[in-house]
């Protein structure tokens, strides 16, 4: 027997607010995992506690009750089941939102998990195939990984609004990671909270993550890259949930009911010409290591740490190369090169139709793949995604996802 897999136990942490409805799946999902590793299953239930007080929340409260009491009676495997909803334990104060259930969910994780185990991050709406466990479990041993940000995909419903919002969404997504891929960015990954694993030590080195109301899963990823690579590899992949939702201030759901309105301002398709600007300060960091230089990419991250000597502190502290580029990575990091492309993007004025479409053509010659057949091209593509039906957004959707899935 491997003594390894014996011993290593996945740890599967789910946050949950108001998802009565929607949990039950992701647990059905769990209980058909064909796994050879052990595993252990957490849910912290949870909403701000003044929410008791409030007419207008006062509904997903008692939802939530009506879960807690559905998890404590749940017979199909054991639930550890954090209660921060009922009167008195919900979050008070400013310490609420997905980021204070994932932080939970972990601190409870540490006390028994040892260092090798894994965590698997969850939501309450998400599906996967009876191998999920097994593949994750798997790649962690086979490929010695400490951190995977894993494959996803959207599946559509039957409300076309619902379809397109997702649809314009993932090839936002998918564009920006194919870009950072092409670019050779150490911060290529996809945040999304419900498809994250990652070993138990790897979360004490940076102490817990950073309890945000949103956007915790792309700062917990950022600090998890600066400590160790990130593996987007995987066998199986997760489906969240395709579906309007204002549980958090901004991700999936909030972005999704913002396009819904015609509002795409948050979630561009950036040009590739962007990306090629980042690369071309990564080209020159040998040189950087010596001597000044500037860039566009250079000149904007002098501006946000408002200083003209970027460098020299670190040439004091890093004697070689390898450890400068390090620093430098560090200070040009993922949140700098989202802020480098908004502004930038904003300053280009190119429509997103426009934007896909030349990019694709370079993804195209880059990684030598075949064009998109004629029967697969939008039919009246007319530099407006609204104009084209949802079928033809999918074809889109899908050919990033095979290029993306291609570089994964």
């Amino acid at each position: 027997m491997d003594v390894t897999r014996s011993v290593m136990r996945l740890h599967i942490a789910i946050p949950a607010l108001d998802e009565l409805d929607f949990l039950p799946h992701t647990l059905a999902a769990i209980a058909n995992q064909k796994a050879s590793f052990p595993f252990l299953v957490y849910v912290c239930v949870n909403q701000p506690d003044d929410w008791w007080n409030n007419t207008e929340k006062t509904e997903i409260c008692q939802n939530n009750q009506k879960l807690l009491k559905f998890l404590n009676d749940f017979k199909d495997f054991s639930i550890h089941v954090i209660d921060k909803t009922s009167k008195g334990n919900g979050w008070k104060n400013n310490e609420h939102g997905v980021g204070w259930a994932r932080k939970t969910l972990f601190e409870e994780i540490f006390k028994t998990a040892n260092d090798e185990d894994i965590i698997v991050s969850l939501d309450a709406d998400t599906l996967f195939s009876e191998f999920y466990f097994q593949s994750i479990g798997e790649n962690f041993i086979q490929n010695k990984i400490e951190v995977l940000s894993l494959p996803y995909y959207h599946k559509l419903t039957e409300d076309e609004s619902t379809n397109r919002a997702i649809l314009r969404y993932e090839i936002f997504m998918r564009n920006y990671f194919i870009n950072m891929h092409r670019i050779d960015s150490p911060y290529t990954f996809t945040a999304i909270g419900s498809a994250i694993a990652l070993k138990v030590k790897a979360l004490r080195k940076i102490r817990n993550i950073t309890p945000l109301s949103s956007g915790e899963d792309f700062y917990l990823l950022q600090k998890l890259r600066k400590m160790t690579p990130i593996s987007n590899s995987n066998s199986e992949k997760v489906y969240p949930a395709t579906r309007f939702s204002t549980r958090v201030p901004f991700g999936t759901g909030p972005a999704m009911i913002k396009g819904n309105s015609g509002n795409w301002e948050s979630y561009p398709i950036y040009h590739h010409s962007l990306f090629d600007k980042i690369k071309e300060t990564y080209n020159i960091i040998p040189e950087l290591f010596t001597e000044d230089k500037n860039t566009e990419f250079i000149h904007f991250l002098k501006e946000q740490y408002k200083t003209d000597d970027l460098w020299s502190p670190l040439r004091k502290n890093f004697k070689m190369l390898p450890q400068f580029t390090r620093a430098f990575h560090e200070k040009a990091d993922g949140l700098r090169i989202l802020q480098f492309l908004k502004i930038k993007n904003n300053e280009l004025n190119i429509s997103d139709e426009r934007a896909l479409l030349e990019n694709l053509a370079i993804f195209y010659s880059l990684y030598k793949l075949p064009r998109l057949a004629s029967q697969d091209t939008p039919s009246n593509f007319e530099g407006d995604f609204s104009a084209l039906p949802v079928s033809e957004l999918n074809l889109l959707r899908n050919k990033l996802f095979e290029i993306e899935t291609t570089l994964r």
